[in-house]
């Protein structure tokens, strides 16, 4: 039996670009791990993008996931876009590089070893997971 994991991600950043930070709520059987990193020079979509690559490169082995995000940008990208820009070479509809290709790719990698779903979730309505993971989000930017 395959294993059934919530992903609750998040990721700010100070400006844009600037500092930022990612935030990641892992749950299993009821218990809560949560992660969370930063970098000094990105931007509030690579947050988003890296909180859902480090969540789902942390599972140990292949698990249903529901990933719950704020990020139509992530889930767009993962269930609308993805296929279409691999298949054109990484160009986008408008012919151009697709930005963030890099984090693409190791997104793609992540969601493949996984059967995963996505939930949209309104960003700072109250939803505690969310709220949750933006604040490890907020709380990972550097600071120096």
């Amino acid at each position: 039996m395959t294993k059934k994991v919530e992903i609750f991600t998040d990721g700010a950043c100070s400006g844009n670009p600037g500092p930022g930070g990612w935030g990641a709520i892992l749950r299993y059987k009821g218990v809560d791990k949560e992660i969370s990193g930063g970098k000094k020079d990105t931007t509030n979509n690579q947050m988003e993008m890296k909180a859902v690559i480090e969540a789902l490169n942390s599972l140990t082995s292949a698990c249903d996931v529901i990933v719950y995000s704020d990020s139509k940008y992530v889930i767009d990208g993962s269930t609308k876009w993805l296929s279409g820009w691999k298949a054109k070479g990484w160009k986008n509809s408008a012919k151009q590089a697709v930005k963030n290709k890099g984090l693409w790719i190791e997104l793609d990698e992540a969601i493949q070893k996984h059967n995963v779903s996505w939930q949209w979730v309104k960003g700072h309505s109250g939803h505690p997971e969310n709220e949750r993971a933006d604040q490890l989000a907020v709380d990972a930017v550097p600071r120096d």
